[in-house]
């Protein structure tokens, strides 16, 4: 990894997180996920936790620093697994963090069970992504109705998950809310529900619990 890749940072709850032009800058108000997860983890089945499109790991690493349990972190970019492993040496946590770089479909395997699944993927429609010039499009561009790499992440978390296992993905509208909750009721799994929605800065992060 070169000099260049240490030359952007961004404070976040008082840690400090690196990036570069090809990652998505991590959002201070995304921590607000991250404190919603530390919060379950008290009170979740023994087990690791699972981030999906994790960028450069800033929501997981924060959501499991005050516990011990371990955090897998996959996403399809290399560079934000390059920083994602990068943030999570600075932070001493490397020992417990295990990055993966790929589709999620193809890298969480199919026996793995994680009691909390995090997801926050790109969520802006294809249309609308020339509005974000500085943001990288493959780390924004979520479909057609912004979306589609949601809708793999419900997918995903809902054969990862544990019985009382419970997924938090955020997204950028209530329209897509609504759209997600109408998919998982869809869904021939009737263990899988919408619960809470809470909403942040600039964004909503909505809990889907497997019970």
């Amino acid at each position: 990894m070169t000099e260049a890749l240490y030359q952007r940072a961004v404070e976040i709850d008082g840690l400090s997180f690196a990036y570069d032009e090809r990652v998505l800058a991590p959002r201070p108000w995304t921590a607000g996920q991250s404190t919603w997860a530390a919060e379950l983890l008290d009170d979740l089945p023994l087990g690791p936790v699972l981030e999906l499109c994790s960028g450069a790991g800033h929501i997981g690493l924060l959501a499991v620093r005050h516990h011990d349990r371990r955090l897998v972190q996959v996403d399809a970019s290399e560079a934000a697994c390059d920083f994602a492993r990068m943030n999570a040496e600075q932070l001493g946590l490397a020992d417990r963090v295990v990055v993966r770089c790929g589709p999620m479909q193809q890298v969480v395997l199919p026996d793995e069970r994680f009691p909390l699944v995090l997801a926050d993927p790109p969520w802006v429609p294809t249309s609308d992504v020339e509005e974000f010039p500085d943001d990288p499009v493959t780390a924004i561009d979520g479909g057609e109705q912004g979306i589609d790499v949601a809708l793999a992440c419900v997918d995903t978390a809902g054969r990862a998950l544990t019985p009382v296992g419970v997924c938090l993905l955020q997204l950028g509208t209530p329209e897509q809310v609504d759209e997600v909750a109408s998919y998982v009721g869809d869904r021939a799994d009737p263990f899988l529900q919408v619960g809470e929605i809470r909403a942040f800065e600039r964004g909503l992060v909505v809990r889907i619990d497997r019970t």
